[in-house]
């Protein structure tokens, strides 16, 4: 017989091993998360709206609030028109003025009016000691020769200077849209920080105590839930003043109901545990088995209400933004950048398209996150 097939020597010993990796319960939990594709996902795209927001106003050449008014509602992708001299392009603004382009797609000065000639609907400007003449007789406005009425050869080009284009007082909408994605951002996460706390201790105390104090407690909560969020921050705002501090204290005093009843649901399913009765035999405290015990075990839960809680706090700081009763200008978030855009959304729809975009990244990214943590962390999802 071939010795190759000879059976290799065991004892049992090497039965009872398991040939497989190790992992701690972290480990066994990012194990399943990145082998979701859509919680990978959301997560990079969470880390580039960070990138975004926080590193990007470092490499742009204007603030949140410079306004050039020569350069009102210019779009990323702008009809030009050649110079009569060949030196670069001519663009006009929605104000029917001409501006200078250059030949990178580089915004130059806005032209000098030479005169005014209303009964051939045109206004005539100077470009380089030669006229040119702004048709608006027809639609669309053209620039042509004042003398032959010739219109001169148009183009298509990118805007170099204001790659997403300006508002409607000459503001770069990407450099707005990085402040207002900053600003969307912390007050999500501080508002749901001060969640976390207040329902992590509201909920675990109600669960944990039971009784009359649960129902107390509960009953604090439901009354809490039916007030109104926009009546609520009126009401904060007419105390404190319309800002970022009014916004963060009306999410931070009623976003965490939610989370009292996910900390209150789980507590109470877990105080009966072996555990828990083994720690009461042992003499533990209130405190040690309530912060040891209980709310490390239904830290599962928490974090997967704290991502779900993350997009409702942006959605509804862009909510007020948009109603305008959010931060005042010229400071920016995406739901004052929607509010802005919609006075021109007929004629500059990009400017509402762009914020609404981040707005839905954000919000698709958070669910997609949470999603993906509800599974890992879900022991019965273990393969």
């Amino acid at each position: 017989m071939d010795k190759k097939w000879d059976m290799l020597p065991s004892s049992n010993e090497d039965r009872e091993k398991i040939w497989a990796k190790n992992r701690t319960f972290a480990g066994d939990v990012w194990f399943r998360f990145r082998h979701k594709p859509t919680a990978i996902g959301g997560l990079v795209m969470i880390v580039i709206l960070l990138l975004f927001a926080f590193l990007g106003p470092l490499f742009t050449n204007y603030s949140y609030s410079t306004q050039k008014l020569a350069a009102v509602n210019i779009p990323p992708i702008m009809k030009v028109y050649e110079r009569p001299d060949g030196e670069g392009y001519l663009h006009i603004t929605q104000g029917l003025k001409l501006l200078e382009v250059n030949e990178d797609g580089t915004l130059g000065a806005q032209l000098e009016k030479v005169r005014e000639e209303s009964a051939d609907s045109m206004t005539i400007y100077e470009c380089g000691g030669e006229e040119v003449a702004l048709y608006y007789g027809g639609s669309p406005y053209v620039v042509a020769d004042p003398e032959s009425g010739v219109i001169y050869p148009s183009k298509t080009l990118w805007n170099k200077s204001y790659i997403l284009g300006t508002d409607s007082l000459g503001r770069d909408i990407l450099t707005r849209l990085m402040y207002g994605t900053r600003i969307s951002l912390m007050v999500a996460f501080v508002a749901a920080a001060v969640n976390m706390v207040i329902g992590i201790l509201f909920g675990g105390i109600a669960g944990y105590a039971g009784g009359t104090v649960d129902a107390v407690m509960m009953r604090i909560v439901d009354i809490i839930s039916t007030i109104p969020l926009t009546l609520y921050v009126i009401l904060i705002m007419v105390f404190l003043g319309s800002g970022l501090q009014s916004i963060i204290i009306a999410l931070g005093t009623v976003y965490w109901v939610d989370m009292a009843r996910v900390v209150r649901g789980q507590v109470l399913s877990l105080k009966a545990q072996e555990f828990v009765l083994a720690a009461k035999t042992i003499g533990s405290s209130t405190k040690t088995i309530l912060f040891q015990h209980l709310i490390p075990n239904a830290m599962g839960a928490i974090l997967v209400t704290v991502t779900m809680l993350i997009p409702s706090a942006i959605f509804m700081e862009a909510f007020l933004g948009y109603l305008g009763i959010g931060l005042q200008p010229p400071l920016a978030s995406l739901g004052t950048m929607c509010n802005d855009a919609s006075e021109t959304l007929r004629s500059c729809p990009h400017q509402l398209l762009f914020p609404a975009l981040v707005i839905c990244l954000i919000m698709f990214s958070f669910n997609f996150v949470g999603d993906g943590l509800r599974d890992a962390l879900d022991p019965k999802l273990k393969k």
